[in-house]
């Protein structure tokens, strides 16, 4: 079975993006991803598109939250 690719979007100084990453390594404890960051002050096209949006979650290139992680939901697109 594949392993999932999962890219969080966001920015340095965004609790919410600080508690979406907590989120997903608590579920890389029971679930198998690869897991990155981008952070879209790196990137004025992102920061454009996601500045009052993030955190946004992909899940091998689909959008899978935004803003609130649903960790429930996370769960079963990973398993």
């Amino acid at each position: 079975m594949a392993t999932h690719h999962v890219l969080l979007y966001g920015k340095e100084g965004c609790c919410l993006c600080e508690k979406a990453f907590d989120a997903l390594q608590r579920l890389q404890q029971s679930v198998a991803f690869t897991l990155e960051t981008k952070d879209i002050t790196d990137d004025p096209e992102l920061f454009r598109s996601f500045r009052y949006r993030i955190p946004i979650i992909m899940v091998d290139g689909e959008q899978a939250c935004a803003v609130r992680v649903d960790e429930a939901k996370m769960r079963t697109l990973l398993a």
